[in-house]
């Protein structure tokens, strides 16, 4: 059986009905400056916008975007090592997750997750009508992880279309070496995908090497430029997969979900690795740094391979009233929602999280264990 959804196996294309200025121009090898076919709002003066954000904003705010993202793809593939078909870029992880759903299951097919792990997968998997199956993590000293052999037990059983794995995982910060990662692909029934949500890839040590970004048949990769590229309001995200698989999320995807200006500022950190490079470093020395100072007052802090520390309480209740005293005095930390881990208290690793006094109640309450 194939491992995509029933309908796209007979549907012509992918197609895009509007391929833009950019792609058409590419096709036919020269410029189109009369650019008097797309009903955009190109005579719009933009005074308010300019006189806010400048001419650059203004300009990019009136045409779409390129549908194929071309130059993003081309500085990804030369960064990564990948073709350009391999890649495929989307508004953000998240809708690159709901895309993976549109292409890849029918309503009331089963998809296996963990019990606890990122909520918007769940969110879409029900918006998408299909049922949801969860197992739980793996909760040891020093470890709370996704359990990959029980995730692929549930997924033989259920006959599921989808596994979805978080790695490094979200809320609490492991992150399964890529073997133990292949393993359970290789263990999952022959139509079912791995949907890898790799959202915080850039914070491994090994982000940057050739084999950390291989195509992987039957994984469905996804990255993000939210977090280690600090873009999380233009929303701007790939996926790295085969060619098939891409063709198939084509059928389906949103051809101008990505705006002009998220590509534009996407190609320009990509032109600029050092400062990601930078901006990683200075992340995990502050991960670092608050771990070890939770330690000392006596917090079980999970391992990380995130850009935020995971804290584990005796109970859901104790983590609620921390979370709860640290809103009333204006601090946002977060709490998952999910019954299975409302114990874990998760702190992004920011300048602001190792103020003095800044966590000071969550630090009173881990001295005294109240």
């Amino acid at each position: 059986m194939s491992r995509f959804a029933r309908h796209l196996g007979n549907q012509d294309g992918p197609h895009n009905p509007f391929p833009g200025l950019q792609a058409l121009e590419r096709r036919l090898g020269h410029a189109l400056p009369h650019r008097i076919g797309s009903n955009e709002g190109l005579d719009m003066p933009h005074r308010a916008l300019t006189a806010r954000f400048g001419k650059d904003v203004a300009d990019l705010a009136r045409t779409y975007g390129d549908a194929e993202a071309w130059q993003v793809r081309r500085r990804l593939a030369e960064t990564l090592g990948l073709p350009m078909e391999a890649l495929l870029v989307d508004a953000g992880a998240d809708s690159l997750m709901a895309l993976a759903l549109r292409a890849l299951c029918e309503p009331g097919d089963a998809v296996v997750t963990s019990a606890g792990t990122y909520p918007t997968w769940s969110y879409f998997v029900q918006g998408h009508g299909c049922r949801q199956r969860e197992v739980a993590y793996v909760s040891r000293a020093d470890l709370l992880a996704p359990d990959l052999a029980a995730l692929a037990a549930e997924a033989n059983r259920e006959r599921a279309r989808v596994v979805y794995l978080a790695n490094p995982d979200n809320p609490s910060g492991h992150l399964h070496d890529d073997a133990d990662v292949l393993a359970l692909r290789d263990a999952l029934p022959d139509d079912c995908t791995l949907v890898l949500d790799e959202a915080y890839h850039d914070f491994r040590d090994d982000a940057w090497a050739p084999a950390a970004s291989a195509v992987w048949p039957g994984v469905i990769r996804l990255r993000t430029f939210s977090k280690a590229h600090g873009l999380a309001g233009l929303r701007v995200g790939y996926a790295i997969a085969t060619s098939e698989t891409h063709a198939m999320l084509l059928k389906v995807r949103i051809h101008y979900a990505v705006s002009s200006l998220a590509l534009a500022a996407a190609e320009t950190v990509l032109a600029h690795p050092d400062e990601t490079r930078e901006h990683v470093t200075a992340v995990v020395s502050r991960r670092e740094a608050l771990s070890a100072w939770l330690r000392e007052c006596g917090g079980d802090v999970l391992p990380s391979t995130t850009n935020f520390v995971a804290l584990r309480l005796n109970d859901a209740e104790h983590a609620s009233a921390i979370h709860r005293q640290l809103l009333g005095e204006g601090t946002v930390i977060h709490r998952p929602a999910h019954p299975a881990l409302g114990h874990l208290l998760r702190i992004s690793a920011l300048d602001d999280a190792l103020a003095p006094g800044r966590l000071e109640t969550l630090a009173s309450a881990l001295r005294h264990g109240t």
